[in-house]
């Protein structure tokens, strides 16, 4: 009997330390690996290109060109999507460039791709499988033929492109179930990039994605370090208004604001709880925190946000209501290594 409760016992003790090792071990991925030395990856998000009459998603060609020319005079390395899992769970040392492009329009097969390809440039193209063959929109068989590539990855962006919060939840998981059994088929594989169309999503979208996709963007700015939340991704949306050389080669320079929580959680607000209270905690060893200027388009106009700061806590006092149909917050800080940048978006039901 003795010995049977002892081996009884044993084996608690064994799970016991087996629970508190895999804890440890999820702890050292999710914020909790703060470092100074840390450049970053910038993502840059694209949709249209050369499409004049479309300039809020439009970049020009010419602009386009000198971008590339920019990254490769400041000596910045394109990431193979490929590598970002390695290159995510790392403390990068030297500043990546990741490139996106979004919808999979007919104008960047037939103006954007030439350039990447001559140049083997890597990028992911994310793709809503509804509109593909549709007026404007790439084909099957030429999504097909770039995927080929090794420099290129196909990531999701959804089957209808809708604004997916306004699904019943069921519906939302149909649409993205959908969109993989498609890319299956189309592709015989599932891409492990995912993009929220609008850069939209509730806590409860972003666990769904999570169970299945390796990584999420979003369309709020930032740089990505390796305490980023692996589902809420910041890019840079880039067009004619914000795609001018000026404002592109400061960007490029842009390193991260590290952090180790994001209150709130969930992105999405309705009158009980616009505006959010907003936290950031950071990690103990940071410093120069004071620093730290945010803006949010609050009530409907850009303002400086009033700030709270607690020990290694910034809560954003914000004043007004965010006005339909995002709310957006972006922080800044310039220190001896240079300007870094954190933003996140909330999305109003």
């Amino acid at each position: 009997m003795a010995k049977t409760i002892f081996s009884l016992a044993a084996s608690i003790i064994k799970l016991i330390i087996f629970f508190l090792f895999f804890l440890n071990a999820n702890a050292d991925t999710v914020n909790k690996k703060y470092n100074h030395d840390e450049k970053g990856i910038l993502a840059i998000m694209y949709h249209r290109f050369g499409e004049n009459k479309y300039p809020s998603t439009n970049i020009k060609l010419d602009a386009f060109k000198k971008h590339i020319n920019l990254i490769k005079e400041d000596k910045l390395e394109f990431l193979n999507p490929k590598d970002f899992d390695r290159e995510f769970n790392k403390v990068s040392k030297e500043k990546k460039i990741l490139l996106t492009i979004d919808d999979a329009f007919s104008s960047f097969y037939l103006n954007a791709w030439p350039i990447l390809k001559e140049e083997k440039i890597p990028f992911i193209l994310f793709v809503s499988t509804e509109t593909v063959g549709k007026n404007g929109y790439m084909s099957w068989d030429e999504i097909i033929k770039i995927s080929k590539h090794e420099f290129v990855t196909i990531g999701n962006h959804s089957h209808s492109h809708e604004y997916l919060l306004k699904y019943k939840f069921e519906d939302f998981k149909k649409d993205i179930d959908q969109s993989v059994k498609i890319f299956k088929n189309k592709l015989k594989f599932k891409p492990n990039f995912f993009s929220y169309p609008f850069g939209e999503y509730s806590l409860e979208h972003k666990k769904y994605i999570a169970s299945k996709f390796d990584y999420a963007f979003g369309q709020h700015s930032g740089v990505i370090d390796l305490n980023k939340d692996k589902y809420e991704l910041p890019r840079f949306p880039i067009n004619e208004k914000y795609g001018d050389l000026e404002r592109f080669k400061f960007l490029i320079k842009l390193l991260p604001i590290q952090y180790k929580t994001l209150l709130p959680e969930n992105k999405l607000l309705n009158d009980n709880n616009n505006p959010p209270a907003i936290i950031i905690e950071f990690f103990e060893t940071q410093k120069n925190l004071n620093l730290i200027n945010c803006f949010s388009n609050e009530g409907g106009a850009w303002k400086n946000s009033k700030l709270k700061f607690s020990e290694n806590k910034i809560e954003i006092l914000l004043t007004e209501k965010f006005l339909p149909r995002r709310g957006r917050v972006n922080c800044s800080m310039k220190d001896n290594d240079g300007w870094r940048w954190f933003g996140t978006q909330f999305t109003l039901n």
